[in-house]
């Protein structure tokens, strides 16, 4: 088991990722991006906050700040839970399957572990999401010296989003449960709908005060 990905480098968290090593993989860069979303919102907020320019919009940004560090840190969090959920996943692969006992076993196991692994990134295209919002509120009123910033953050949090999505649906294909999956997969696309076009507009909003 790795060490926490956050507290390396990330030189050697692209390492990690090039690796013939299954974990990290794509899950823990979507939640890489999607903290990167937040951390870049937040920026833009501490660049806003304290300027006289900006101070009609101070207490907006002050609430924006609280809410992307708020982000910042529960999609840290997730870039191991990623890697502890599939490594499980994987784990239950490897269990014995020469009775049928073991084979029955073995299944149940798989199944559990998949139900998680359809959960985990599922909450994090949830919190990629957000980021896409709060990002709007950041080129709305935000220090225009970092607008450019704040364009970034929402391109992050789109590709972040539409990561963690893939996750959802290669783990929720495997799942005999299919109540659960289809569940899922519905609160999944209540979470994407319409997050194209909120990204796209923010984007475009920041292009016009370029």
């Amino acid at each position: 088991m790795i060490n926490e990905i956050k507290d390396k480098s990330v030189q050697t968290f692209l390492d990690e990722l090039a690796s013939k090593s299954a974990t990290p993989g794509g899950g823990s860069a979507a939640a890489v991006m999607g903290a990167q979303a937040a951390a870049l919102i937040s920026m833009v907020c501490n660049l806003t906050i304290g300027k006289p320019k900006y101070v009609e919009v101070e207490a907006d940004m002050r609430a924006l700040l609280e809410k992307s560090e708020a982000l910042r840190e529960l999609l840290t969090g997730m870039i191991k839970a990623d890697v502890e959920v599939f490594d499980r996943l994987m784990a239950t692969y490897g269990l014995p399957k020469d009775s049928s006992e073991e084979k029955e076993a073995r299944s149940a196991a798989i199944q559990v572990a998949l139900k998680e692994a359809t959960d985990v990134p599922l909450a994090c295209a949830r919190a990629c999401a957000e980021t896409i919002a709060l990002s709007r509120i950041a080129v709305d009123k935000g220090n225009t010296g970092v607008i450019s910033d704040a364009g970034v953050a929402v391109m992050a949090g789109y590709g972040a989003l539409k990561s963690a999505a893939l996750n959802v649906y290669i783990n929720a294909a495997g799942l005999k449960d299919r109540a659960f999956a289809d569940a899922k997969l519905a609160e999944l696309e209540i979470i994407l709908n319409g997050a194209d076009i909120a990204a796209e507009e923010v984007y475009q909003a920041v292009k016009a005060k370029l």
